[in-house]
């Protein structure tokens, strides 16, 4: 099942589909918030999908947004491929690096992102992001961290590297929390994914190959970060973890930082594909 929502932005329309060809409005759902995933609602919606109690809708020409709604938390993974650790000049962690991305950074997946005023070191990231579905604390198996997991997604963590590096105060989230820095989707996989460990991830650059890599060279996995993070928090349905990101940054000095015009391509195996153009901070 996957879970979309398309239309302008602040006011997309939940749609789901069992094929990813024909889809259904999802619409008497509400939209997929917190709410949604806190209140079972997956389940009841795969019962009516099942049952064709949904109203089949076009979306051909729509808009893409984000496949869910104001989430709580996005919860964003540091360092967690062990070749992008050495790339970074540091060796794999010992504990997840966690730092956080403001909810209102996300965007739809083929949406524009601004560079913000002034900023040089503008940067790409395709990571595997996962989006919980029901409250998690302490949880003391992989098989139980897994079972919290709502679906997968592709997201981009787009980050400033001299407002992560050089003004950050020791944290990261000065460089990661500007306007547009999320892009995610474009839909939530739920129940198609079997192994999160073992996705291709890619991201071009105006048609030039960056990252090219898999889930496989993480240093934790997805259960590992789910447990770990529920030691230190509680997790709530809807927050998103975006679970880092492989080789071949901007930020390694082999490539040049993005800027206004540059079109970024980025895929994850089973999660689509996305593509965001550069643009200026004060275009609209």
């Amino acid at each position: 099942m996957r879970l979309m929502r398309v239309g302008v932005f602040g006011q997309e329309q939940p749609v789901v589909s069992d094929d990813g060809q024909i889809w259904y409005d999802a619409s008497g759902y509400g939209d997929f918030d917190p709410d949604f995933f806190g209140s079972d609602g997956l389940a009841r919606l795969r019962a009516d999908l099942a049952a064709r109690r949904l109203a089949q809708i076009d979306i051909s020409g729509r808009r893409i947004g984000a496949p869910i709604a104001k989430p709580q938390a996005i919860l964003c993974i540091g360092q967690n491929y062990a070749a992008h650790a050495a790339e970074s000049g540091s060796p794999p962690p010992e504990h997840p690096i966690v730092f956080l991305k403001h909810p209102n950074t996300l965007r739809g997946p083929h949406d524009s992102v601004r560079i913000p005023r002034g900023a040089q070191a503008v940067d790409w990231e395709v990571e595997l992001a996962v989006v919980i579905g029901r409250e998690a604390s302490y949880l003391d198996s992989d098989a139980a961290a897994l079972a919290c997991v709502a679906g997968y997604a592709l997201a981009n963590d787009v980050s400033e590297r001299d407002y992560q590096r050089k003004i950050s105060g020791g944290q990261w989230s000065k460089g990661k929390c500007c306007q547009d820095f999320f892009p995610l989707g474009p839909y939530l996989s739920v129940d198609e994914i079997t192994d999160p460990q073992d996705l291709a991830l890619k991201c071009s650059v105006n048609g030039a190959i960056r990252q090219d890599s898999t889930t496989a060279d993480m240093v934790f996995s997805v259960a590992a970060l789910i447990r770990d993070l529920s030691q230190v928090m509680v997790l709530s349905p809807g927050d998103v973890i975006s679970t880092g990101t492989p080789q071949g940054v901007a930020m390694s000095g082999r490539f040049p930082y993005l800027q206004a015009g540059d079109v970024m391509e980025l895929s994850v195996t089973g999660l689509g594909e996305q593509r965001s153009e550069l643009i200026a901070a004060d275009v609209r």
